[in-house]
Parts: structure tokens; sequence; C-alpha cells
């Protein structure tokens, strides 16, 4: 191994869950393959029509791409675990799982003010929105966003590195985190666990705080608006978006600020559903598909599919009936004869 690190430890044994296999498989496969769809339709969606290119759903294509790498990163392990004897994974195998997780994950965290941040600038300066964030700032905030999260993941992934693992290989959770891992080091995971909270701590606060402040921003410029149902809309939106970034940065920041024992380890599983595998799923709902213009052009995607495929089958049936005719004709023909 790289570094300081000696250890004998070569796999891992993700404990998971004990309890209702089967039925935790069914859930959880349901709940990926709808996250899956969701966000790939919403991604399809916004690249296909010319009148989405703007920067707001510029972000939510990439929001989309990022819950299925997000989610992708865990849950088909997962999957698998609920249906093995023994949910194994190799050593290096759970560092790339680590460094994954951790980078779509932070990437994600920051990308949420980013996003909150585009909706201040639309709501508060709408006639200089288009040049506040031009496509060159859309494309700069995004690659600013990967790559921040890459470097966290790099950090973290290089001080697990280091770390020995010479006593029980025994995960209990369903998948690479860092705090359980760093309960099975025999090293000192002091420097460790700072660098963790540091790093979460600084992320989750600059990005709910960021948040916040744009929010409290959008609510207050539409607060001067005449129309009471105005109103009302912005309001709904943004306690749903504040909802569904509290369910995220409330469950992460449980796992990786929370005091580390063995008795909290039941718990992070619990919150590690919500952000790895619940929010993912969400994230369309509440971003997408509660925005009238996404709605709207969804319906005439959907009518234009259905339309075409009536035509498609009205065409064949047409050709059936066409096929059959003539061969009704010949055989008419040859009884003349």
């Amino acid at each position: 191994m790289a570094g300081g690190n000696h250890s004998s430890t070569t796999e891992f044994v993700l404990l998971g869950f004990t309890d209702l296999q089967e039925l935790l498989f069914i859930i959880f496969l349901l709940i990926y393959i709808t996250t899956l769809v969701g966000n790939l339709g919403i991604i399809v969606l916004i690249k296909t029509n010319p009148q989405l290119h703007v920067p707001m759903y510029f972000f939510l294509s990439h929001l989309s791409f990022l819950d299925i790498c997000y989610s992708s990163s865990v849950t088909p392990k997962l999957l698998l675990g609920l249906l093995a004897e023994r949910n194994i994974i190799s050593f290096n195998g759970c560092m790339a799982q680590v460094f994954f997780f951790a980078a779509f994950g932070t990437t994600e965290a920051i990308f949420l003010a980013v996003m909150a941040y585009d909706r201040y600038v639309a709501i508060r300066e709408p006639l200089h929105y288009l040049a506040a964030m031009s496509h060159g700032v859309c494309v700069q905030l995004v690659v600013g966003s990967y790559t921040i999260g890459s470097l966290n993941a790099i950090v973290h992934t290089s001080a697990l590195l280091r770390l020995s693992f010479c006593g029980p290989n025994i995960v209990n959770h369903f998948y690479c985190e860092i705090p359980p891992l760093l309960l099975l080091s025999c090293s000192d995971t002091w420097l460790n666990e700072m660098v963790m909270a540091v790093c979460v701590g600084f992320i989750i606060t600059t990005s709910v705080l960021a948040i916040v402040v744009s929010y409290a921003c959008i609510l207050l410029t539409t607060w001067s608006m005449r129309s009471a149902q105005g109103r009302h809309k912005a309001f709904s939106t943004c306690t749903s978006h504040l909802m569904a970034v509290a369910l995220f940065y409330g469950s992460v920041a449980f796992l990786y600020l929370h005091p580390f024992s063995r008795y909290a380890e039941d718990q992070g599983k619990t919150a590690s559903i919500f952000y790895t595998v619940v929010t993912p799923m969400l994230n369309p709902f509440i971003y997408s598909l509660r925005n009238n213009e996404v709605k709207s052009t969804l319906r005439r995607a959907v009518n234009k599919l259905v339309s075409r495929m009536y035509s498609d089958r009205s065409c064949s049936n047409q050709t059936k009936v066409g096929i059959t005719r003539r061969s009704g004709v010949s055989k008419r023909n040859k009884a003349d004869t």
C-alpha cells in the first residue's frame, strides 16, 4: 500500500441490513428504477427541447446527472448485498466507492447552492438574467463544482489510504463510508476525523448559508408582488426546495458531524438512506416536475409520442388491409380463370 498504510485487510464485509432483506430489496429496487427513469427523463427532455435551453434547466440537467451517478455509486452494491449471504467488497473497491461517493456527493451539495443562486438572479434581476448567467458563467460554475467535489474526495480517500486496517473487517453499513471505516482502523484516526469535520462542516455551512440567503431574498422580492397567487406559488416552491435541502444536508450533517461511536452506527445507516437513496429519487419531482414549463413540455412530448405511435399503428393496419384486399382479389381472379 502507498504511504504509511500497512493493512493486512484485503476485503471488507458490509453488514448492511439483516432483517426483511427481500422486502427491502424490492423497495430499494423500485426507488432506484424511479431515480434512473426520472432523472434520465429530465435530461432527455431538456436536451431535446430548445425552449428549455436556458441556465436554470442547464443546471437541472446536471443535477439529474449527479443524482444518477451519486445513487449508482451506492445502490447497485446495496441491492446485491440484500441478495447475497455475505456482502464482500475488496479493499480497492471500497476505496473507489469512497472516492466516487464523496466526489458526487460533495459536487451535489455545492450544486444545490449554485441553483439557489441562479433562482435568486432570475427573480431579482429578470431583465439582466441571461447576461448575468451567460453560458460561460454557467460552465464555470459547473466545472468549479465538480473540481471542488473531486478535490474533497481526493483529500478524504488519501487520508484513508494512510491508515492501517489490521483488525475486524466487518463494516456495520450498507456501503463503504468514512465514519464506519474509521472505527475499524488500528491507526490513530484523529487527523482523519479533524479533516472530515472541517471539510464537511465548511461545505455544509457555506452551502446552506448561500441557499438560505438566496431563498430569503427571493421571498422578500416575491412578497412585494401584487398577485396573491404569485406569492403563494413562490412560497410553495421555496418551501419544497428548502425541505429537499434540509433532508439532504441534515442527514449528511447527522452522520459526519455526529460523535464517533459504535452506538451511532445503526442511526448512521438510517440517515444515509435519506441522502443516498431517497433524495436522488425526489429531486426530479421537486425541482423539475413542479415547474409548469417542464410539465407543459413533458405533456407535449408525451402527446407527440402517443400520436406518433397511433399514426404508425394506423399505417400498419392500413398496410395489412391493403395486403388482404390484394390477396382476395388475386384469389377471385384465379377462381374466375
